[in-house]
């Protein structure tokens, strides 16, 4: 009888020492609070946490992820509304700065996007994704996230535009059958003259 108080004891402590046993995974990251004040960041490889004093506040991943976002309003240099459509490669590089730096850190990025002015709307992809991913890894350096890549999946300018835009082409694929009848007019009435 005098041993079950002993027992309980010795395994309430085993219980304790296992849920405060941490194994941290390659490209993952903890990030620890002592007393709710910032600790430290934990690594690959075992951990033991003080129970009851420090508590694992965020499990950071440091791969290299995607995020998609829905389309979202840009206004050009011309004062025009265009409707863009990203996708953003990302790698958390500061745990600690992700943790604490911005409470909703998409959402932000999001927003950094809706507040982008673009210089040349359809003409160079390329230029808009290099120069996007300028703005918002410099943006975001001081959440800790390195935005590695931009993507632009669609460009979609207002419908008055986009009316216009298709009247253009409409007129210019005219005109080249216009031609195209012109002179082959014109070479079946060489031929006939030649006949």
């Amino acid at each position: 009888m005098e041993w079950i108080p002993v027992l309980v004891i010795a395994v309430l402590a085993l219980i304790v020492i296992v849920r405060n046993i941490y194994i941290v995974q390659q490209s993952k990251a903890y990030v620890v609070e002592r007393l709710g004040a910032f600790h430290s960041v934990w690594g690959v490889g075992f951990h033991l946490k003080v129970p009851f004093i420090e508590r694992v506040v965020k499990k950071v991943s440091l791969k290299e992820q995607v995020a998609d976002f829905d389309p979202q309003p840009v206004i050009t240099k011309d004062n025009v509304t265009m409707q863009i459509d990203t996708v953003i490669y990302f790698q958390i590089t500061d745990p600690k700065l992700y943790t604490y730096g911005v409470e909703y850190p998409m959402n932000a990025i999001e927003n950094l996007i809706g507040e982008l002015e673009l210089d040349q709307s359809l003409t160079s992809r390329d230029t808009i994704n290099a120069k996007m991913r300028t703005i918002l890894d410099e943006a975001t350096d001081p959440w800790g996230i390195k935005v590695n890549r931009v993507e632009l999946k669609n460009i979609l300018p207002p419908r008055e535009i986009q009316n216009a835009m298709e009247k253009q082409m409409k007129a210019e694929r005219e005109r080249r059958e216009s031609i195209l009848q012109a002179e082959g007019e014109k070479a079946s009435k060489v031929l006939i003259a030649e006949g």
